[in-house]
Formats: C-alpha cells, sequence, structure tokens
C-alpha cells in the first residue's frame, strides 16, 4: 500500500508532469514573471469556468478577503458577520480594516453559517456578510441573499474550499462564489484547485466592483502612476498561473475523485452509531475538501490516537472556536450562548485523508481501522 497522507500532492503532480514542466518553462524562458500572459489567460479561463464576468488574480486567498472588503469601501464602525466555526483569516481581515467581526453559529449538520443566526445578529452598523463554503459544500444562499436584500447589506462569498462545487440558487445550478456580490477563493497547494505556492482570487460579475477590486489589488492604480484608491500589492504570479492553467480543466476530474472516495467513506461507515458522516445539503453538490466526520460521545480524541496508533494521518478543523481564541476574544462582537452548534462541533469533528489519489486499498485500510476502534 502506497502511503497515507491527509493530502497527495506528489502523485496529483506525477499525472500532470508534462504539462506542468511545459507550462513552467514558458514562463521562465519569457521570464515575464510578473503579469505574464498566463496571468490573464487563467483568469478568463477560471471566469469561463464559474460563469461570471470578472476574475482577478492576486497572492493569496487572504488577501482576497480583505481586498474584497476594501472594495466595498465601508463606513467605519461597520459590523461584518462571519461564522464562528471555520478558518481564521474571515474574522482576521474584518478586524484588519479596523471592522468589528460578529460571531454567529453555523449548522449542527452541514457546518456552514446558520441563516437564522445571521438575522438575530443585524443591527444598524452590520454592512456585510461573508458566508464560508465549509469543506466543500455551499451555504444556504437562497436564505442569505434575502436576508441580505431586506437589509441591504453586502455578501462576500468565501469559496476557498468549495470551487467548482455546484450552488442551487433560485432554481438554477450555478458555481460556488457567483451568487453574490464578489467571491473569494484560495489556491493554497492542498486546495480543491491548488498552485505550487500561495496564489488567489476574487471574482464578481459587477463591473465597477471588478474595477475597484483589480485596482486596489495593485497599489490602487487606474492608469500607471495613478492611484485611485488606498491599495495593496497582492498579484498572481506568472508561475503560480501557468500552474493553475494546467489544473483548471482538471477540477471537475479532481473533484469527482473526492466525492468517489467520500461514497465509499460514506458506504464503510454506515450504521456504526457514534459516527455521524458529512451531511451532503440539497442546495449545493459537494466536493469533500475536507471529509470531516462528527463522532459522538465523547470518542473522537481516542480515535484520533488510535488512527495515530495505526499511523493513519487525520485532522481537527477547527479545535477552537474563532470566539474562543485569544486574539479575538474582545476583538468580536458575539453572544457565546448562541453558539452552541460551534461550541459541541470543536468537540467532535475529525477530519480523514481526503485527495484525488485515495486508492482502493488505503480506503479500505483507513475504514477497516475506524471501524476496530468502534467494534
Amino acid at each position: 500500500m502506497r502511503p497515507l497522507s491527509m493530502v497527495d500532492l506528489k502523485s496529483q503532480h506525477l499525472k500532470i508532469k508534462n504539462e506542468l514542466d511545459a507550462a513552467m518553462a514558458e514562463v521562465m524562458e519569457t521570464t515575464a514573471f510578473i503579469k505574464g500572459p498566463q496571468v490573464a489567460k487563467f483568469e478568463a479561463d477560471l471566469a469561463t469556468y464559474l460563469g461570471c464576468k470578472y476574475v482577478t488574480g492576486c497572492a493569496n486567498g487572504t488577501d482576497a478577503l480583505q481586498i474584497a472588503l476594501m472594495a466595498l469601501n465601508l463606513p467605519k464602525g461597520s459590523e461584518i458577520i462571519t461564522p464562528d466555526f471555520t478558518f481564521v483569516a474571515t474574522a482576521e481581515v474584518v478586524r484588519l480594516l479596523g471592522f468589528t467581526p460578529v460571531i454567529v453559529d453555523v449548522d449542527a449538520d452541514t457546518f456552514n453559517i446558520l441563516p437564522s443566526s445571521i438575522e438575530e445578529a443585524i443591527t444598524e452598523n452590520t454592512k456585510a456578510i461573508i458566508p464560508v463554503h465549509l469543506f466543500g459544500q455551499c451555504a444556504d444562499m437562497d436564505a442569505i441573499m434575502a436576508i441580505a436584500k431586506k437589509h441591504n447589506l453586502f455578501v462576500i462569498e468565501d469559496t476557498a474550499q468549495a470551487i467548482g462545487a455546484d450552488c442551487f440558487y433560485q432554481g438554477k445550478k450555478v458555481k460556488a462564489g457567483t451568487v453574490g456580490h464578489i467571491g473569494c477563493t484560495s489556491f493554497f497547494p492542498s486546495k480543491n484547485l491548488g498552485c505550487a505556492g500561495d496564489g488567489g482570487a476574487m471574482f464578481t460579475n459587477d463591473e465597477e466592483l471588478h474595477k475597484q477590486i483589480h485596482s486596489i489589488a495593485n497599489h490602487g492604480m487606474g492608469k500607471h502612476y495613478h492611484y485611485d484608491y488606498i491599495g495593496v500589492n497582492s498579484r498572481l504570479d506568472t508561475l503560480q498561473a501557468a500552474v493553475l492553467g494546467v489544473k483548471l480543466p482538471h477540477l471537475d476530474e479532481y473533484n469527482a475523485a473526492r466525492r468517489n472516495a467520500a461514497d465509499k467513506y460514506d458506504t464503510a461507515f454506515a450504521g456504526i452509531a457514534s459516527l455521524q458522516t458529512p451531511k451532503r445539503a440539497t442546495n449545493s453538490t459537494h466536493i469533500f475538501h475536507q471529509y470531516t466526520l462528527k463522532v459522538l460521545d465523547g470518542r473522537r480524541d481516542g480515535l484520533g490516537d488510535y488512527l495515530n496508533n495505526n499511523k493513519i494521518p487525520n485532522k481537527v478543523y477547527y479545535p477552537v472556536a474563532v470566539h474562543e481564541s485569544r486574539a479575538y476574544k474582545t476583538a468580536c462582537r458575539f453572544e457565546e450562548s448562541r453558539l452552541l452548534n460551534t461550541i459541541n462541533l470543536c468537540k467532535e469533528v475529525i477530519s480523514l485523508p481526503m485527495h484525488t489519489e485515495l486508492d482502493d486499498e488505503q480506503i479500505e485500510f483507513i475504514t477497516t481501522t475506524v471501524k476496530q476502534y468502534f467494534n
């Protein structure tokens, strides 16, 4: 059996090595390392894939969120609603820009932001919502957009873990990240669409927002050396765009391979009373950036130890809620009594290896070992 890993980037790389080598060699030959033609081509190809009008690449997914917020020109004192159960980047960029993250709860089964929690948290200072499409499937965008319209709020979709997922919005199938005012993603190597370093992108159908995003990512420049906005320096390197250009045509194949592995996990774990396999929401396809189990009856840490003893990689995403982190306890607005789902999830969740190269032998070993623990 091949060695197990949470993410097998090497095996994925070897399958497309010739394409990647040729794409990177072309960049090295032309030496157009910044804003080379591969960047514009990848942006255009990603826009076509997503079915949206505009894509702007940037240096990483966190920058994408920050630039998106900057482009909204929100007033001082603005509050931005974000989920409690997520990677910290969403709350981080809100605080860095001087706004207040308002932390709300998530659904206990899908792990995505609860629309009812959003509604409860809105005040006159609320200006935007950042739903995170966690672990590979979309939040309830019908409900979220209805709330946003009712209260005149912006919506920035964090699509870092769900790039390529289908979202069923108002009876139509669209791509994750294209429903709100701005979508953001990360191309961190372990993502479903990952580059060979850091990278990110923002997408929108709004021409004015696109112009601001594009300018802000390049020091706020309009015409060369004419600065229309306070900006940052956040560009998608040409080498990374070349890598992504090779991988993008494989994205649906990669996502299908992850779903296939998840199906086999689901089948193997059916009937184990202490395990809850990932719920697949009706409003979205699931592309399984992570395969995350809920372990009930206080047995999560015991399972993790057992897997470690059997040399099976596993990880807890996330062991600490945003509102419980030292840096954010006093930097956010929240009501802990309304965050009970998140508090419980931090004690229950565990993720198993999930990537495009999982084979039947590996899955059989992982699932057999999990079942042995519960038996």
